[in-house]
């Protein structure tokens, strides 16, 4: 029997087969071909066997006589099978498999065939040898095949093999095709990259936001009056303060009108609220607790309001009682400062939660800030690569208020001098700036807060987008940029037309800024002002992201020891690592004040909303208040 492989038409290399004399013959594509082509396909591969026509027949009996196995044997002997079709499987190279298959039209002539060659014993003896060859060979290319016995089996893919007679050319442009898609097929693995560990984002336990409102609350009662607020400080200070006074409205049941932006302040910014945040939004998410109005009614415009100025950190107590009072006998009243007016700790579950709600889901960006945020945020993000928002609060009103002048010339801190005296409401004018500085009380220079960077593991390529505005000193920067050259400013990462609607207005560019520090990978900050408190306590609030607090106190006596030869970089950085492995933003428990301390000194509720606003949801704390800590609970209830 003639055995056809499939081969790559451009090749005439075959799988070996057992030796035979017949010849064989392939009848020109231009003639007509009436040869059976039988196909068996399965997989990548497929077994092409051609029928040999009478002509070939006779051949093939006629040169019988050399020494054949089985195929010889049957093909010699057996001249009134032309139209028999005996199919012999192949061995998929690219599959590593090996199959035979037998098919048999007319079983009895085949079977008569075969006896009658049985009638030589020489014939019948090799015919055993040739199968029990057969059954050794295959046994053992199995074996060598699967990988032997002591690996694990492989799970291989079940084709489903399919005879099938197609004429010759059809057939060829099967073959090929087959072997094109074959040659053409690669896997894909996809591409992994490690994260180094100082990306990683801390530990935060079972602690998830508990924003649900009370099932009892009652709705809103008819209103005792109208509080109209002049938000004071820089965008940071006013936020905060403006969700005060949405938890202050709330105590004394009093319409909230939308508040009044400082425009006196260093900046000088004259954006109103509805420029800055969406006002829209902000009415709508809490309509079901306070309610907010755009303006003042006419019916109560020319009444002249109640002007008052709260006592910073107050209870609720004092709002319930002392200004309620006020409120209902005046209708109207003013508050011209808005700042750390509500105390950090005392006021109750529901109004801890009220103040989460309106800094975290009602204050919301306006809509092209918002879009600018996105697109910004994006583009330090291409390749997929992390970013770290800095707040290097290392500004001239800064410097100025606190005093410090560490590596600045005499004639910039002259110039801070002059200003600081210049501001009547600061009431510290002679400050010490390097006593200051080893108290650790002042903002970390650029070239302080590269090394500490440097030290705690981020790498030069590290992509920093600078939350600040202009950096104060000459070549103050030269020193940061020098050790981390991919730095970005909101002037660099964005396009003149991007920020020509927000440019002129400092307090747009604060939120902007705000925005791209809260989607950083990590948050690190210079110095604990106002964005930093609000920034960190908003990322706390989506899920303890990764926040460096740096410990200014014993950085500052680590970086001089190490600029006075004191201690390797080696050792400098070890223990720079160790003093803040605790201190990136992992969950904890606000620091409450201590009895006759004042309140200023206590950990601001905006920068660390746990407890109030975040729940320990493990199964040891579903018992207990699951929103105040125990020693706060009596207090919760003044």
């Amino acid at each position: 029997m003639s055995v056809g492989v499939p081969v790559n038409p451009s090749s005439s290399s075959q799988l070996p087969a057992a030796p035979t004399t017949t010849t064989r013959r392939r009848v020109p594509d231009s003639q007509e071909d009436h040869s059976h082509v039988n196909t068996v396909g399965g997989g990548l591969g497929s077994a092409v066997v051609y029928v040999p026509d009478e002509e070939e027949t006779a051949t093939s009996c006629g040169g019988g006589g050399g020494g054949g196995g089985l195929g010889s044997s049957l093909s010699s002997c057996c001249p009134s099978v032309s139209h028999h079709n005996y199919v012999v499987g192949f061995l998929s190279l690219r599959k590593f498999r090996l199959v035979w298959m037998l098919m048999v039209e007319n079983k009895s002539q085949w079977t008569a065939g075969m006896f009658r060659n049985m009638r030589s014993t020489t014939n019948l003896g090799r015919l055993i040898l040739t199968l029990l060859a057969i059954l050794v060979v295959t046994f053992f290319l199995i074996v060598a095949l699967s990988g032997g016995a002591g690996r694990p089996r492989r799970l291989v893919e079940k084709h489903e093999f399919v005879v099938s007679i197609h004429p010759r050319p059809t057939m060829e442009k099967i073959i090929r095709e087959e072997e094109s898609s074959t040659s053409s097929f690669q896997v894909l693995l996809p591409e992994t990259r490690s994260i180094p560990e100082i990306w990683n984002q801390p530990e935060t336990g079972n602690y998830k936001k508990c924003m649900a409102r009370p099932k009892n609350q009652k709705p809103i009662k008819k209103t005792n009056g109208y509080l109209l607020v002049h938000a004071n400080g820089g965008l940071n200070q006013m936020r905060t303060g403006i969700c005060d006074m949405v938890a202050i409205a709330k105590i004394m049941n009093a319409s909230l009108v939308l508040p009044f932006l400082d425009h006196s302040s260093f900046w000088s910014d004259p954006s109103t609220f509805k420029d800055i945040f969406d006002w829209k939004h902000f009415i709508k998410v809490l309509a079901g607790e306070v309610e907010i109005v755009e303006y003042l009614p006419q019916e109560f415009a020319s009444i002249k309001p109640l002007e008052k100025n709260p006592v910073s950190w107050s209870k609720s107590s004092y709002y319930r009682n002392s200004i309620s009072k006020l409120l209902k006998k005046h209708k109207v009243i003013v508050f011209n400062h808005t700042d750390s007016r509500l105390a950090n700790n005392s006021p109750p579950p529901s109004i801890q939660k009220l103040r989460c709600h309106a800094n975290y889901e009602a204050l919301r960006y306006s809509e092209d800030i918002e879009n600018l945020s996105t697109v910004l945020s994006s583009r330090l993000r291409e390749n997929n690569e992390p970013y770290l928002a800095l707040h290097l609060r290392y500004e001239k009103d800064m410097l100025a208020f606190t005093g410090c002048n560490h590596s600045l010339s005499t004639e910039e801190s002259v110039d801070l001098e002059k200003m600081r005296y210049s501001i009547p409401h600061w009431k510290e004018k002679v400050i010490n700036g390097t006593e200051r500085r080893l108290e650790g009380n002042c903002p970390m220079t650029p070239r302080e807060a590269a090394v500490f960077l440097k030290a705690m593991g981020f790498p030069s390529t590290t992509k920093i987008y600078i939350v600040a505005g202009t950096i104060y000193g000459q070549d103050s920067m030269t020193a940061f940029q020098e050790e981390f050259p991919n730095v970005f400013f909101h002037s660099t990462l964005a396009t003149e037309e991007e920020l020509s609607a927000i440019k002129p207005y400092q307090n747009r560019l604060a939120a902007l800024d705000y925005n791209l520090a809260l989607e950083s990978d990590v948050f690190a900050y210079t110095y604990d002002g106002n964005m930093a408190k609000a920034v960190q306590g908003h990322r706390r609030f989506e899920g303890f992201r990764k926040t460096i607090n740096p410990d200014r106190l014993r950085f500052v006596r680590l970086i001089d020891r190490l600029d006075a030869g004191l201690i390797s970089w080696e050792a400098f950085s070890s223990k720079v690592k160790k003093l803040h492995e605790n201190r990136v933003g992992a969950p904890y428990l606000r620091r409450p004040g201590k009895a006759g301390v004042s309140p200023k000194l206590e950990e601001n509720f905006y920068a660390n909303p746990l407890p109030g606003c975040l729940c320990d949801t493990s199964e040891e704390h579903t018992r207990l208040n699951r929103f105040e800590r125990p020693s706060l609970r009596a207090q919760s209830l003044r």
